[in-house]
């Protein structure tokens, strides 16, 4: 599913070579399949990396989050989950945010099949797959999202991006036909500034 493959490339960029927490609820598992290592190993994602915890329901999904951000080892939590919750509310999100700056983690939280809802997160996005540009010889492109951003904690543009997963250098990156260049990631971790790794909620 896209929303978890894009997830996990940003928090890959935000960990920094740091271990990574997923925190899966079961019903995305059903819903949109188990993680597949060969997928991982697309991503350019190493067993060494991540740490894959399985949540019945969205309160263990959330207590998984909160425990793994409190930990200074982590340096990404992602939190995928399926469906409705009266669980996931503005208050279950500041306490992740305020984990998150406990531990000194930033907290990705993936959610399918479900409306948007208030949070502490700094900001929302809405994510699609795309259709892949071919690579020479016409070898399977690199994994493609559009991403929609909603809304920015505070304000500012919005807008969407087409992007590709980069394996090698870990990051998204705009497909060839298109511009060059990285899509900025200042739109996506707005705090973040040279020398300083403030971690949020996004």
């Amino acid at each position: 599913m896209a929303v978890n493959a894009f997830g996990l490339g940003m928090a890959l960029r935000a960990a920094a070579g740091r271990p990574i927490v997923w925190g899966l609820h079961e019903m995305m598992s059903q819903e949109a399949g188990r993680p597949h290592g060969p997928g991982l190993h697309e991503m350019g994602v190493s067993p060494h990396d991540l740490l894959l915890v399985r949540a019945r329901n969205i309160q263990a999904l959330l207590a998984i989050g909160e425990e793994s951000l409190r930990s200074p080892a982590v340096g990404a939590v992602l939190l995928s989950a399926w469906g409705e919750a009266k669980t996931f509310n503005l208050t279950a999100s500041r306490r992740l945010a305020l984990a998150a700056e406990t531990g000194g983690a930033t907290v990705f939280l993936a959610r399918a099949g479900a409306a948007p809802c208030p949070s502490a997160a700094q900001t929302r996005w809405a994510i699609s797959s795309c259709a892949s540009v071919p690579l020479e010889a016409g070898a399977p492109g690199r994994p493609s999202f559009s991403a929609t951003l909603l809304r920015r904690r505070g304000g500012g543009e919005t807008g969407t991006w087409i992007t590709e997963w980069d394996r090698e250098q870990r990051r998204f990156r705009a497909p060839a036909p298109l511009s060059s260049g990285l899509v900025p990631l200042a739109a996506q971790r707005p705090i973040t500034t040279s020398g300083t790794r403030e971690r949020q909620a996004a």
